[in-house]
């Protein structure tokens, strides 16, 4: 059987799949694989490895009549209609869990150097502008017994809350459903989302991008958010409307942000938040560790192969 893959991937997913007896066809550039090649691909293959810059849509099933599974490499999928692809009777995966201490880790990096302006301090130095050592130089904002909101408790918003005990910070969640190991071992709280603005030193955001959660983060929201707060977001670009954000910044209405993904992405060379001195920036590194991204590609060509052996796949998208 046919497999195709739409990016190179580390780890031994390939090697993998070929030793299943199946052929692989992969993308080898390092870009985003041209709308025109993919569908092309697709035509004869009966499974897809994709990434989240690949829109699997009704037209690219309706091309691929042999498809049987779409594989993520990821943990989000707002690039899949999933709905469509139930229709067409292909299975849908992701790789949670694999990616999660690593993209905690990735937040909690973000956290501590918004907090501490350590990007500001690295180009002051840098660019020979430390002149010495001065009581008022890139004083930051203590992360000790600080309060940290988290916006979505899934694995990862957990993960984030679970390594604040070791700051003995003050834990707020906001959640569909209670998290009771938090509440139990971490004193962790659960409050309605405006509770959780007005309340947070630093709010980390960990929920999906759903029609719900779309630009939640908006003007209205900073406005009700701490003057010295920072904003995290290792989650979905979508979650934050950028002007907004930009706009709330220059005001005084939030403190700084910290930002491993963008709307759009990468983000557009003239947004105004890649300039500003509070504002942190990473390229989508969440999961940019090396046991991560070999266990997220291994993950994937296993439910590759399991589901064209007829297995279920480990971690299915349930809709």
């Amino acid at each position: 059987m046919k497999v195709v893959i739409t990016r190179k991937l580390p780890g031994d997913a390939e090697q993998m799949i070929r030793n299943a007896s199946h052929d692989v066809w992969i993308h080898e550039d390092d870009c985003v694989i041209p709308r025109d090649l993919l569908l092309s691909k697709v035509q004869d293959a009966d499974a897809l490895i994709t990434l989240l810059t690949d829109k699997v849509d009704t037209d690219l099933l309706k091309n691929a009549p042999n498809l049987k599974i779409v594989a993520n490499y990821a943990v989000g999928f707002d690039n899949i209609d999933v709905k469509a692809c139930c229709e067409h009777d292909v299975i849908c995966t992701n790789t949670p869990d694999v990616l999660t201490e690593a993209t905690a880790d990735l937040t909690w990096a973000l956290m501590m150097s918004c907090a501490r302006r350590i990007v500001e301090g690295h180009k002051m130095t840098e660019k020979g502008q430390y002149k010495g050592w001065s009581p008022s130089l890139l004083i930051g904002q203590d992360l000790w017994e600080a309060t940290l909101g988290i916006f979505g408790a899934g694995r990862i918003g957990r993960a984030v809350a679970k390594r604040a005990k070791g700051f003995n910070m003050k834990i707020l969640y906001t959640d569909a459903f209670p998290w009771e190991e938090g509440e139990n071992e971490l004193n962790a709280r659960r409050v309605d989302f405006d509770d959780l603005l007005a309340e947070s030193d630093f709010l980390s955001l960990h929920a999906p991008l759903l029609e719900s959660t779309k630009k939640i983060m908006n003007y209205a929201a900073f406005k009700k958010m701490k003057k010295n707060s920072i904003l995290i977001n290792a989650a979905r670009g979508g979650l934050v409307d950028e002007a907004d954000l930009y706009r709330a910044l220059v005001e005084g209405e939030i403190l700084g942000a910290g930002l491993d993904v963008y709307d759009p992405e990468p983000p557009e060379k003239n947004n105004p938040l890649l300039s500003m001195d509070q504002v942190v920036l990473a390229p989508h590194t969440g999961s940019a560790s090396v046991n991560s991204r070999n266990g997220m590609a291994h993950l994937a060509a296993q439910n590759v192969i399991n589901v064209l052996q007829g297995i279920d796949p480990l971690t299915p998208i349930k809709v």
